[in-house]
């Protein structure tokens, strides 16, 4: 098992509007994509939020193998997506995990 781990920081002006696409959008349209078999999404606790929240998406894959054709073939068209409907307003980092069995 794989995950992708994408950890994003939001500011506040954007916070309620960027839950509700994250949710009912850009989550859903992640999972389409076929590389994915499910996503939870969580808010980081007992972290700094002077700026606005943190919350961090968990993508799960079967395979490495699927995580990287996700990569290769359909990140940079949805992250293009997010930048084009919410500017500078949000940052994220991605990392990928392996499950420890």
């Amino acid at each position: 098992m794989i995950v992708y781990n994408v950890t994003s920081k939001v500011t506040w002006a954007i916070h309620d509007a960027w839950v509700q696409w994250m949710k009912e959008e850009h989550i859903p349209e992640v999972l389409a994509t076929g590389c994915f078999t499910d996503a939870q999404f969580f808010r980081l606790l007992e972290t700094e939020e002077e700026e606005g929240p943190t919350y961090t998406v968990q993508y799960f894959a079967n395979s490495k193998e699927l995580q990287e054709a996700y990569v290769a073939v359909h990140a940079a068209s949805l992250r293009q997506k997010a930048f084009d409907k919410w500017g500078n307003q949000f940052i994220a980092f991605r990392s990928i995990m392996e499950l420890v069995q």
